[in-house]
C-alpha cells in the first residue's frame, strides 16, 4: 500500500473577507485590525502557533495589546478564541463571515430621521462646522451614533467641531474619533471636555518632547508614544525634568534613545523626584558620596603605608659619638 502526502503550495497573498472589510473593519482599532490580518496571514499560511511577544514585535505594539485584540474579534465573533491551559495560551478559529453578509442591520430612515427637529438641527450645525453639504451616507453615520455609541446630538457636534477645529474634516478621522470617545465611555458634555483638555494638554507636551529630539509627531509608533504617555501622565514629570533627562541620554550615549530615557525617569520616579532642584540635590548628594569615599581612601592608603615611616628617629650628638669612637673621651 503505497501513501501520498501531498503538499500545500503556500499563496504569496491572504484572502480577506469583504464582510469584514465593510462590516467589522471601519468600526475597529487600527491596532486590532493589523493583529486580526497578521494573524490571518499565519493561519493561511500553515502556521501552527505564534507567540504574543512576535506578534506585537512585528506590529510594534505592546503584548497587552494583541491579548485585547483577540477579546475584541472574539467578542464580535469574528474569531473563536478558547484556552487550553491557565498559562495565557488559545486557540483561535477565524469564523467563516460570508454568511453575515445576508445579516439586516437596522435601517436607518433617513428622510424620517429628518422630520425630526433635534436631528435636522444637529447636521445643520455639523455642516456649518466642516464647511460642506454632507452626504447621505454620513448622515446616517452621525444619526446611527445616538443609538451606536449612546451619543447626545451635542456630544456629536462637539466631536466634530473639535475635528474641525484641528483641520480633520474627512468622515474617516471623525470615525476614528467618535470610537475612541465611545472606548473612553464619555457620556455627556463634561466626559467630552474632560477628554479633550486632557488628551490635547497631553498631545501638547509629546509634541515638545519630539520636538526638543528632533523627532516629527508622525514618525513615533505606539510603543514610543506610549512612553511619553507614561512619563507624562503615570508619572507626572513637568516637560523640564523629560528634557533633563533627554540631555542625560544625549551626553552619555549620544543620541536619542526613549529606553534610555525611560530608564532615567522611571529612576527620578522612584527616588520621588520631581523639580530641578530634587535633581540637584541628588547628584550633589552623588558628588559628596564620591567625594567622602576618595578621602576614605587616602586616608586608609597612607596609614597602610610600611613601618619604616611610623619609625621614631633618634636625635645624636655626632661629637661625643666621634670622641668614644677615637678614645679621646678617657683622656678628659
Amino acid at each position: 500500500m503505497s501513501t501520498f502526502v501531498f503538499k500545500t503550495a503556500e499563496a504569496n497573498y491572504t484572502p480577506v473577507s469583504n464582510v469584514f472589510i465593510d462590516k467589522f473593519m471601519p468600526k475597529a482599532r487600527g491596532e486590532f485590525v493589523k493583529v486580526y490580518l497578521l494573524g490571518l496571514k499565519y493561519c493561511k499560511s500553515g502556521e501552527l502557533g505564534v507567540s504574543s511577544q512576535i506578534v506585537a514585535s512585528a506590529l510594534h505594539l505592546l503584548e497587552t495589546d494583541v491579548l485585547n485584540a483577540w477579546n475584541y474579534w472574539n467578542d464580535e465573533n469574528v474569531i473563536k478564541m478558547v484556552p487550553v491551559d491557565n498559562m495565557g495560551n488559545y486557540n483561535i478559529e477565524f469564523l467563516d463571515l460570508s454568511d453575515r453578509d445576508n445579516e439586516k442591520e437596522d435601517d436607518i430612515n433617513l428622510l424620517e430621521e429628518l422630520n425630526k427637529t433635534s436631528i435636522k438641527d444637529m447636521l445643520e450645525d455639523i455642516e456649518k462646522s466642516l464647511g460642506r453639504t454632507l452626504s447621505s451616507k454620513e448622515m446616517t453615520m452621525y444619526i446611527s451614533w445616538l443609538n451606536d455609541f449612546n451619543f447626545s446630538p451635542e456630544i456629536i457636534l462637539l466631536l466634530v467641531q473639535y475635528c474641525a477645529l484641528k483641520g480633520k474634516t474627512n468622515s474617516r478621522y471623525i470615525e476614528k474619533t467618535a470610537i475612541s470617545w465611545f472606548d473612553a465611555k464619555i457620556k455627556d458634555i463634561n466626559d467630552a471636555q474632560s477628554f479633550i483638555k486632557k488628551h490635547e494638554d497631553k498631545w501638547i507636551k509629546i509634541r515638545k518632547i519630539l520636538g526638543y529630539l528632533g523627532i516629527k509627531d508622525g514618525e513615533i509608533m505606539k510603543p514610543q508614544e506610549d512612553l511619553l504617555s507614561k512619563w507624562i501622565q503615570a508619572y507626572n514629570f513637568s516637560v523640564e525634568i523629560i528634557y533633563k533627562a533627554c540631555d542625560i541620554c544625549f551626553q552619555r550615549i549620544n543620541k536619542a534613545d526613549f529606553k534610555y530615557i525611560d530608564g532615567i525617569l522611571t529612576s527620578w520616579n522612584k527616588d520621588k523626584i520631581k523639580t530641578l532642584e530634587d535633581i540637584e540635590k541628588k547628584d550633589l548628594k552623588k558628588v559628596n558620596k564620591s567625594n567622602f569615599k576618595n578621602v576614605k581612601r587616602i586616608t586608609e592608603n597612607k596609614s597602610s603605608k610600611g613601618t619604616f615611616n611610623n619609625f621614631k628617629q633618634r636625635n645624636y650628638d655626632f661629637k661625643d659619638l666621634e670622641k668614644k669612637l677615637l678614645g679621646w673621651d678617657k683622656n678628659d
